[in-house]
């Protein structure tokens, strides 16, 4: 039955078979000593790819922050975290306060308040330091990184972004038959983006599907990161696995990558037609987190799914709102599994919303879950 609840956005597994061999999974030696063999190709080629000088692997986003935000807060400086921001950057934070730099909030997607924001610390002789989501998973939308790194490079500050949720995904070159753009370079490469006061952060474990991390920037931060990091001593260094697969990552999002995010952007589209004939709005844009807009209970209606073989994702949006329930489409994703998906959701919320069970018997759940006729692909 459909599952959705993988964030293996273009359906990239790396089977062991598909990889090239290695003869040690690991050197036993830290990346500080001697880097693990191929950290080098594939870090190189992912800098092209996101559109930076250079790039430094790590076994994940953790360690690249931990490490980075002690990295950059150095001197006079002032960190400005953009709200909503993925919780693995702002894990950082505590040790960046504890040595006394100040650390101000900063509203969603708002560059009139970073404006205000590094006038305010200008004035205390301090740099900004910007960190924030390249795109946010619960709109879709891109963050405003043009504004952000102008307003940024004109005080001669740093904006960091995570872009663990757009790698893969956005692009350069973008246009209306393309809305995510060609090559799946992120969020900087979807804007147009190329500046030494940008630093990007990912996961590949996403939209590539390989679970290591990637630190890419203007080469001499990148060149002192790398002697600097406390992580790269004291961690293991990802394994020749790891590596393996963000190899062959590449390599398939050359070969299959716009196929794979046409199916997928076909998929989204008619996640959305489906649930608009039932007039149901979903949150999400074209990004592959969709979020019904529901007025039932959430928790009721993923259990009645889950009754019905079908995995969604329950979660909080944001810290004080309601529990929204999300389905995160695949390139791997059917139409029938769309369709299904969206005729039992619509049934669920109907129900819950009256008050009443969400099968009561399996005649009942078997009827809910064979979708009426539809028009269109």
């Amino acid at each position: 039955m459909p599952d959705f609840t993988s964030a293996l956005y273009l359906g990239m597994r790396h089977a062991h078979a598909s990889l090239c061999p290695w003869a040690a999974l690991t050197t036993g030696r830290p990346a500080a000593l001697q880097p693990p063999p191929a950290e080098a190709a594939v870090a190189a080629r992912l800098a092209v790819l996101m559109g930076c000088e250079a790039a430094v692997m790590a076994p994940s986003t953790l360690h690249l922050a931990l490490d980075l935000l002690e990295l950059v807060a150095g001197g006079r400086v002032a960190l400005l975290v953009e709200a909503g921001t993925y919780p693995i950057l702002r894990w950082g934070l505590p040790q960046v306060v504890a040595s006394g730099i100040p650390v101000l909030a900063l509203a969603h997607h708002n560059p009139g308040a970073l404006d205000a924001a590094i006038a305010a610390v200008a004035a205390q002789g301090r740099r900004p330091i910007v960190v924030a989501d390249g795109l946010c998973p619960a709109t879709g939308a891109p963050a405003p990184l043009p504004d952000y790194l102008a307003l940024v490079a004109a005080t001669d500050g740093l904006l960091i972004i995570d872009d663990t949720q757009a790698l893969g995904i956005l692009g350069r070159s973008p246009d209306a038959g393309q809305p995510w753009g060609r090559d799946g370079g992120g969020t900087a490469a979807w804007h147009g983006l190329r500046s030494p006061a940008l630093v990007v952060i990912a996961s590949l474990a996403k939209g590539l599907g390989a679970p290591v991390a990637v630190l890419a920037g203007n080469r001499a931060l990148i060149t002192a990161f790398a002697a600097r990091s406390r992580t790269r001593s004291h961690c293991s260094p990802p394994s020749a696995a790891h590596l393996a697969a963000a190899d062959h990552a590449l390599a398939e999002n050359r070969a299959t990558g716009e196929a794979r995010r046409a199916r997928l952007l076909r998929s989204i589209r008619r996640l959305h037609r489906r649930l608009d004939g039932y007039g149901i709005r979903v949150r999400g844009g074209l990004f592959p987190v969709q979020t019904p807009a529901l007025s039932a209970n959430a928790p009721a209606v993923h259990a009645g799914l889950a009754a019905g073989g079908i995995a969604a994702v329950l979660h909080q949006l944001e810290d004080g709102h309601p529990t929204a329930l999300s389905l995160l489409v695949t390139a791997d994703h059917q139409p029938w599994e769309i369709d299904l998906a969206a005729h039992a959701l619509a049934g669920l919320a109907s129900r819950t919303r009256a008050g009443r069970p969400a099968w009561r018997t399996d005649d009942e759940r078997s009827a809910a879950l064979s979708p009426r006729p539809v028009s269109g692909t």
